[in-house]
């Protein structure tokens, strides 16, 4: 196969996923409106996932995971817990607020990493950081201050809570992808998630049950798009991503995962008849240059995440 048909494979794919993981907040919509609680929703996500991985990781990486030092496994579970309270916070925000508005915000991941290797690695704060922070920041009180876009599909609309249960998520996130940064140099991808999933999936396991929230007796409909969730946007999206990665630039990658607010929005305007007011959609537009600016600025970085963990986390 020659580079220009590997290509177009490569566009393909990443078209392929945006589409998958832009999809993953329709469906979490659509399983709430089935009566399943956003606690539950994080939870069988998690752990249907885990499930899936569970032979595949120990038929090929049991003595890695044996093998595993006792830093090593602590590190793992807290970046567990960290993506089971992205989960949490980010799929509760789906009930407050608008599909766009939460997408748009939990995706600033980026932005956070980046300012994390200045603040935490004491690295130089680069000029494209600081014009990210300026543009996210711009985006997010512009966001914050709207007043539209709650939208028919929110069960009891909180744009303000909304909001900032999805800019919680986004720094959960970046804990956990700022943990697999310095994980991922010594585990195989594999043998990672596959840990992570399952620490994420017995907290929140752990907390539904505190919480009393169901975890089974859901109707037909409710565990089809539980089942689709679990399948699509946790395990396929982000590995269409991964298998980009070899093909095409990594900023590409970032260009193309900024997609899925604006994927996400569309759908939302289809099938729950969200619209934006003028002021969200400024707010949109600066806040998505501002992700850009700082995902750019992340992979300049000398503690840049390491590609595989990246793409493996969650919003979607």
């Amino acid at each position: 196969m020659t580079d220009t048909m590997k290509n177009r494979w490569a566009y393909a794919a990443l078209g392929l996923g945006v589409i998958i993981v832009s999809s993953s907040s329709i469906m979490t919509r659509y399983a709430q409106a089935a009566g399943v609680s956003s606690l539950s929703i994080a939870a069988i996500r998690l752990i249907l996932a885990a499930i899936v991985l569970t032979p595949f990781a120990l038929a090929q990486k049991s003595a890695e995971i044996r093998a595993l030092p006792k830093r090593d496994l602590v590190l793992a579970i807290a970046a567990g817990g960290l993506l089971a309270a992205h989960f949490a916070t980010w799929i509760s925000s789906l009930a407050y607020t608008s599909v766009a508005s939460s997408t748009a915000l939990v995706t600033t991941n980026p932005i956070w990493i980046a300012v994390a290797s200045v603040v935490i690695f004491q690295e130089r704060m680069r000029k494209g950081l600081i014009a990210a922070i300026g543009f996210a920041l711009c985006g997010s009180v512009l966001i914050f201050l709207a007043e539209g876009g709650s939208g028919s599909g929110s069960a009891q609309p909180d744009p303000q809570l909304g909001n900032t249960l999805a800019l919680i998520g986004s720094i959960a996130v970046s804990g956990y992808l700022l943990i697999g940064r310095s994980l991922r140099r010594r585990l195989s991808l594999l043998a990672y998630v596959w840990i992570v999933y399952a620490g994420a999936a017995l907290a929140l396991l752990v907390v539904a049950l505190i919480a009393q929230e169901p975890l089974w007796g859901f109707s037909a409909t409710a565990w089809a798009f539980l089942i689709a969730i679990a399948l699509g946007p946790q395990l396929m999206g982000h590995t269409v991503f991964n298998w980009a990665l070899k093909r095409v630039s990594a900023t590409l990658i970032a260009l193309a995962i900024l997609g899925e607010p604006i994927g996400s929005a569309i759908f939302a305007l289809i099938l729950f008849d969200e619209g934006f007011s003028s002021l969200q959609i400024c707010g949109f537009v600066l806040l998505l240059t501002g992700i850009y600016l700082g995902a750019r600025s992340e992979q300049g970085s000398s503690a840049k995440v390491e590609s595989g963990a990246a793409q493996e986390s969650a919003n979607a």
